[in-house]
């Protein structure tokens, strides 16, 4: 199949550290490649794919600290990107609700993968989105009831993770491990409570962004003695590995009703237990009691933590394996592309041949996008 796979153009294809969408876009796009379908990626011009890449910037807007407004740049990308619509059998939005509300414009089928969930200013797109979409959690689908009436839901499908590339380790070390946005829906000062109350060392691995600074400030901070509780900043893709790798636990003491969490499955992939409050997607990820624990609290979290030793990191890799690995994941979304291009492209090339003129010049050829 013709494929564009639509990214953010907030952060690099793969992400050198943070950027759990940018992740999962990556995996399966190389996937597909793998897979003999024909794949372009719109993303950041410094992505790295075995796809084709379409780009507008030649950096992520991340790494663009001179970019004072990244809303026209948000907007150049999705239009360049949809200009080639006609080039596909579907097109994946992985970038939100931009190219929802352009959807209608293109006769290419789209679906949208909501890696967030909603906001009630952005819920005037999903009323209006005439597309397809699918949640990455069961749990996931409870939020959007009702929110897209006139949009086509297709079920929900797990992220993939590269798991040949997280090191399985069956000998753990004694530090807790918390690796996450440091951010009050992900519970950090709950996973030092943790730590303090069982008298374990604790590593903090996470961004800062603008928006949590006052809380990381005023709540995290004056907890931190980088003794007892450290904190190591961002973790990039080889540090993380090592820090999965080595821990005890991962601990996730969520606040919110997390769509995914994809260092669940990456800590598993390590043969780390995974320590879940009863939020969101945890209690799907997580085989209670075989790769890790779902808990409803501080205390039954640190209860928890004495209790991972009779896990089985190799229980913990399997299980990764089978649900969360890229074959799983793209044969999954294969399946739905296939049901939602009605119209092959072969077919649809021709029907664009038979047009008249004018008609073919009012729906426009496929362009090419140059890195700026």
């Amino acid at each position: 199949m013709r494929i564009l796979q639509l990214a953010p153009l907030w952060e690099t294809v793969p992400p050198p550290g943070y950027g759990g969408t940018e992740a999962v876009v990556s995996v399966l796009t190389e996937e597909l490649v793998r897979a003999g379908h024909d794949v372009v990626l719109a993303a950041a011009g410094d992505s790295t794919t075995s796809a084709q890449l379409l780009s507008v910037r030649a950096t992520s807007l991340r790494r663009a600290p001179d970019v004072v407004d990244s809303a026209p740049y948000d907007w150049a990308h999705a239009a360049a990107a949809l200009e080639r619509s006609s080039d596909f059998d579907v097109i994946h939005n992985h970038a939100g609700e931009l190219p929802m509300a352009m959807s209608s414009t293109i006769a290419t089928p789209m679906l949208t993968t909501a890696h967030c969930l909603t906001t009630p200013d952005n819920r005037i797109i999903w009323s209006r989105y005439r597309g397809a979409y699918n949640t990455i959690s069961a749990s996931e689908n409870r939020h959007f009831r009702g929110l897209a009436p006139n949009a086509r839901f297709v079920g929900h499908v797990y992220n993939a993770i590269d798991v040949d590339s997280f090191p399985f380790e069956t000998t753990k070390g004694d530090d807790l491990l918390f690796l996450s946005r440091l951010a009050p829906e992900k519970g950090p000062q709950h996973a030092i409570a943790v730590a303090k109350r069982l008298g374990r060392r604790l590593l903090l691995a996470g961004k800062v962004d603008k928006y949590d600074a006052t809380f990381f400030e005023e709540v995290v901070q004056p907890l931190i003695d980088n003794d007892q509780i450290v904190y190591l900043g961002e973790a990039d893709a080889i540090r993380k590995r090592e820090l999965y790798q080595h821990a005890r636990c991962l601990l996730m003491p969520l606040t919110w009703d997390e769509p995914f969490g994809l260092v669940m499955p990456e800590a598993m992939a390590c043969g780390t237990p995974v320590i879940a409050f009863r939020r969101g997607s945890a209690p799907e990820l997580i085989l209670h009691g075989k790769t890790g624990f779902v808990v409803d609290t501080v205390e039954e979290m640190a209860d928890a933590v004495e209790d991972c030793a009779a896990i089985d990191p190799a229980a913990c890799r399997a299980h990764v394996q089978s649900a969360f690995s890229p074959t799983v994941t793209a044969k999954a979304y294969v399946k739905i592309y296939e049901d939602l291009a009605e119209m092959p492209y072969w077919a649809r090339q021709t029907a664009r041949s038979a047009m008249p003129t004018t008609a073919k010049e009012k729906d426009g050829a496929a362009g090419t996008l140059a890195v700026a």
